[in-house]
């Protein structure tokens, strides 16, 4: 027979009662050693009792841990609920204290919304009715809405679905001409991978033959770290671009700071004093408006009287921090290399598993840079300026116009004109540059939203200039073909 587990039968067993430790987590409550009946006969109740005892703690212990388990639980959801609020809720909170002005999209999205709600009663209204099967017979109040809806089928069938068709259309053939440039260039990367193909330069060495300016093979470069109350990043990039190694007396670092908080302008210049008084050739330099912002910034930099002492401009955001080696890995690509404009590097993040937001922005840019950038640079010798972490020959940036702010993206807009004036690109891909990403969603938001609405811009104003260009057939098809792949078919 199978052994009785009744309550009775387990207090009335004469051997003596396996000892159980109760070990309470909280600190507040003691460890206690309870022990089960010693004997049976006369003295069956006090065994009961100390079985009832022992059953009751070690109950007690479950109720314990089940109260943990639901407050390890709670205080999660809380936590949760906190990041939500701090991420989402109290960014919208603060741009509401601002009373920021609707803008011109925002009331067609909504007024859309609307019409299609209003639409949708409407057809539910006429199906019930059945209105679909039959049109109205004679005429009075009561068939009027009847037929107006008749009316409103006969638009719909004559102007607006032949509309709708030709958008629905249009959108397959965006989206096969943006498979098929994923495919080819797909397949370029894979060729890239399989043989191996790097950039290899003309020219390997800077040395200089002259035994007393054994320097002179290393040309004037020109750092540029263009920031706008960076508070955070600022101390990080400066230092280790001030330790890039690179001959002092031919490289110059312009700390261009465009803050309009004063404390935050006081302690970039008090780093970049740090740094001069250790020898790093480095000076600050504060505009007293942002007229074009970020390129605005660069170009005033440029208009120096001493720029023309230097060679190649080198681009660096706020927020990046280069290795040592930076400039020999990349310059060494200019030499004796004249039509080489433009020599851009990778990007690598420090915060990339820092949340989900990030771990997926690092999967996005790593397919950016893995395959267009890569496939790109080397099939075609042109792509997308990313707008830091690059190498720019400053005859180059003259003889295409200079910084522009007619876009958002002054990156891509000086790439296409560069493109457009014959000259070519290098992407390195072994060298790279870290930096950080966005972590909140509204800070994601707002690069997005740079990154989505300046390449429309740019398509817009470019177009034109690609279309007339006195350049190759081919080069015309080409900047056509990025215009809508990349800046059209994404945005």
């Amino acid at each position: 027979m199978p052994p009785s587990f009744d309550f009775q039968d387990l207090c009335s067993k004469e051997e003596k009662g396996a000892p159980v430790v109760v070990k309470m987590e909280n600190p507040n409550w003691d460890v206690l050693e309870l022990e089960g009946p010693t004997r049976a006969g006369p003295d069956l109740g006090k065994g009961k009792n100390k079985n009832a005892k022992q059953l009751t703690w070690v109950l007690l212990l479950k109720a314990h841990r089940a109260a943990g388990c639901v407050a390890y639980l709670a205080m999660g959801l809380w936590t949760l609920l906190a990041a939500i609020q701090n991420r989402l809720i109290a960014p919208k909170a603060a741009l509401a204290l601002d009373r920021p002005v609707k803008g011109k999209l925002y009331n067609y999205i909504r007024g859309f919304l609307v019409a299609a709600i209003v639409l949708l009663c409407v057809e539910v209204v006429a199906h019930s009715l059945g209105w679909h099967f039959a049109a109205p017979t004679g005429f009075n109040v009561w068939s009027l809405p009847h037929a107006i809806y008749m009316g409103w089928m006969v638009i719909r069938y004559k102007y607006i679905g032949p509309a709708l068709q030709f958008t629905a259309d249009s959108c397959i053939v965006l989206f096969l001409i943006q498979s098929a440039d994923r495919l080819i260039q797909f397949g370029g990367c894979v060729y890239v991978k399989l043989r191996r193909i790097k950039p290899i330069p003309v020219n390997p060495s800077l040395e200089s033959d002259d035994a007393e300016e054994p320097d002179k093979g290393y040309p004037m470069v020109l750092i540029q770290i263009p920031m706008c109350n960076e508070r955070e990043v600022y101390e990080q990039s400066i230092s280790a671009i001030c330790q890039i190694d690179w001959p002092r007396n031919r490289m110059l670092v312009q700390v261009l700071d465009d803050s309009d908080d004063v404390e935050v302008q006081e302690l970039i210049a008090a780093e970049v004093h740090k740094w001069h008084l250790k020898g790093a050739n480095v000076i600050y330099r504060h505009r007293e408006n942002r007229t074009g912002y970020k390129a605005g910034n660069l170009q005033s930099a440029m208009n120096c009287d001493y720029v023309k002492d230097y060679e190649f401009v080198t681009i660096f955001d706020a927020d990046f921090q280069p290795k040592s080696d930076f400039l020999k890995r990349t310059m060494i690509h200019f030499k004796d290399n004249p039509e080489l404009c433009l020599v851009q590097t990778r990007w690598c993040f420090v915060n990339k598993d820092e949340n989900l937001l990030t771990r997926l922005q690092n999967i996005n840019l790593c397919f950016h840079f893995e395959v267009e950038q890569q496939v790109n640079g080397h099939f075609l010798n042109f792509f997308g300026f990313n707008g830091t972490a690059g190498v720019w020959r400053i005859t180059a940036l003259e003889k295409c116009g200079g910084w522009m702010d007619r876009t958002t993206v002054e990156d891509m807009d000086i790439a296409v004109r560069a493109h457009l004036g014959g000259w070519k690109f290098i992407f390195l891909n072994d060298v790279r540059c870290l930096c950080e990403l966005p972590e909140s969603y509204e800070a994601y938001r707002k690069q997005q939203h740079r990154w989505h609405s300046g390449p429309m811009q740019l398509f817009r104003l470019c177009l034109p200039d690609i279309v007339k260009s006195r350049v190759h057939l081919y080069l015309t098809l080409l900047l056509i073909f990025f215009a809508i792949t990349q800046q059209f078919v994404l945005c």
